[in-house]
Order: structure tokens, then C-alpha cells, then sequence
């Protein structure tokens, strides 16, 4: 079996692009073209429910930054946007891997963190502290070794559930998407839990006027 690489995953256009890439400035063009495909990436989770235009990721790491600019907990704020608008930066290359897919939790990391080393080749030339820190603030991400990273990892999941009432809103619940709300369980910081229990009360309520009952309430 072929171990995959971030080198595989590269469509056509963007392998010649790198191997004609001469200059430092070259390959940051080259590093910008892969991570703008987060910007036509579609979120799994949306697809596979049906959700008609669903988001792509980059839409969902903007609403996060933004988010995470605004707390109020004494945090490093701008890293945490930094790691907002890293954290997926992977799946550029490795997709958007849901927790049901088969793919194991391990091979899923392997592939994330080897796309972001290989991201970090085409930065370190033109700017390698930048370069740097983008591969350690994905790795304080993943492996939550902070509170900016318990802090971004609970934003994640309160995005989500943003989105998910707003598409719920969106097709005036002919669509229940109570699967999402469950990582409500997961949230775990003070801040983000209020936001997140202000969120589903509103969403509670919304249903109950429209004289429907979602799967979980």
C-alpha cells in the first residue's frame, strides 16, 4: 500500500506551478494558491446531510477568528486567531475528514501534520519564523496543550452549532440537523458554554414556533 503524501494529493496545475516555482516568492504564491482551495471546500458534514449551498471551511475558520478576536478571557488573542485560521489549514490537501469516516484518528493526524510541514517548505524561504509558527501553533492546536488552544478548540465547536441553527433557520426547519448539537457536551470553557446555551435556548424556542420538534432539543 502507497503511503499517501501531501505531494500526491497536489492537483496537476498546482505540481507544475511548484516545480516551475524558482524564487522564495515563487513558492509563496504557490503556498497561497493551496490554501485558497479552503475557499471552494465544502464542509463534509453539510454535504453529507444535504444542506443546499453548504459552507466551505474557510468560512468557517473567518467566523472563528472573529470569534476568537472578540473574547473576553485573558488569552494571547492574536494567537488565537492565528490558530483559528491554521487549524484546518491542512485539509486543504487532506480534505475534510469527518469523525464517522473510516480513515483512523492516527493515519487522519499523520496526514494533516505531514501536509503542514510540507505547507511550511514553501513559507520558510521567504519568511521561516513565519513558517515556523505555523506548523507549532497547528501542533498546540491538535494536541490542546494550552488554554489559547482549549479555548480555540471549544470556538470550533461553537461555530458549528452557529452554523447549524442557521441553516435549521435557513430551510425553516425542514431540515434537522440536531446530530451537530451534541458537541454542545464537548465545550468545556466558561465564556464559550454561555454562548453555546444562549444559542440553543434561542433554538429551542425557534423550533416550538414553527410548531415542530427537532431529534434533539
Amino acid at each position: 500500500m502507497t503511503t499517501w503524501t501531501p505531494e500526491q494529493a497536489l492537483p496537476e496545475d498546482l505540481k507544475q506551478e511548484i516545480q516551475e516555482a524558482t524564487t522564495p516568492v515563487d513558492q509563496m504564491l504557490c503556498f497561497f494558491n493551496i490554501v485558497g482551495r479552503l475557499k471552494t471546500e465544502k464542509r463534509t458534514g453539510w454535504v453529507n446531510f444535504k444542506v443546499p449551498q453548504p459552507e466551505s471551511i474557510a468560512d468557517h475558520m473567518y467566523r472563528m477568528g472573529v470569534i476568537s478576536m472578540l473574547t473576553k478571557q485573558e488569552l494571547d488573542t492574536g494567537r488565537c486567531v492565528k490558530m483559528a485560521l491554521i487549524h484546518d489549514m491542512a485539509e486543504s490537501l487532506v480534505g475534510d475528514i469527518t469523525p464517522v469516516d473510516p480513515m483512523p484518528k492516527e493515519e487522519k493526524h499523520r496526514r494533516e501534520l505531514a501536509t503542514m510541514e510540507y505547507l511550511g517548505t514553501l513559507v520558510e524561504k521567504h519568511n521561516p519564523e513565519g513558517a515556523k509558527e505555523m506548523v507549532e501553533i497547528w501542533n498546540e492546536y491538535e494536541n490542546c496543550t494550552t488554554k489559547e488552544a482549549r479555548f480555540v478548540k471549544d470556538v470550533d465547536k461553537y461555530e458549528l452549532l452557529v452554523q447549524t441553527f442557521e441553516y435549521e433557520k435557513r430551510n425553516k426547519c425542514e431540515i434537522d440537523l440536531s446530530d451537530f448539537t451534541q458537541v454542545r457536551s464537548a465545550i468545556k470553557t466558561e465564556e464559550v458554554s454561555e454562548l453555546a446555551d444562549n444559542l440553543l435556548e434561542k433554538r429551542r424556542k425557534y423550533w416550538a414556533a414553527q410548531g415542530k420538534v427537532p431529534k434533539l432539543n
